[in-house]
């Protein structure tokens, strides 16, 4: 924690968290609310997170709002959706690294990397070094954004 605030990092959590056992959700409220006036870089934990349930929650979220008649269902789009997810106020994703050799997102951030970069890299994530990184930022700034088109 004295980490964080040293380095002016503001921590937030993504996922089903709130349905932890009380003292990780206790230790979680607590880091975000050490960190909340912090005005630097913005560290976001994805605890307890899987994209299904995400986008399940904001598909429920969407359909409450728009049974009460404060969203009018022919007005939903990709902007509508976007404010319903836990990434709402951050920018698009571009790059997402996946470390350990996987070849696969494994539920993680589905949405939110349709249009994102991906790299996979064979260094687990404990040992993933700045050099780790530098390659993988050299391999995303060589390729062509395409946002979807051929």
């Amino acid at each position: 924690m004295i980490e964080l605030r040293r380095n002016n990092v503001r921590v937030r959590v993504i996922g089903e968290w709130e349905s932890l056992p009380q003292a990780p959700r206790a230790a979680l409220a607590d880091l975000q609310a050490q960190t909340a006036d912090n005005t630097g870089l913005l560290l976001n934990l994805a605890v307890n997170y899987s994209s299904h349930a995400e986008l399940q929650r904001a598909v429920r979220a969407i359909a409450q709002d728009a049974a009460l008649g404060n969203l009018i269902p022919d007005a939903i789009d990709e902007s509508v959706i976007r404010r319903y997810l836990y990434t709402a106020d951050l920018p698009e994703l571009d790059l997402l690294i996946r470390a350990g050799g996987e070849r696969r997102l494994s539920n993680f951030l589905l949405y939110q990397a349709a249009y994102a970069e991906l790299v996979m890299c064979d260094v687990f994530w404990p040992a993933f070094s700045k050099d780790d990184l530098a390659r993988a930022l050299v391999e995303f700034a060589q390729r062509e954004r395409r946002f979807g088109g051929t």
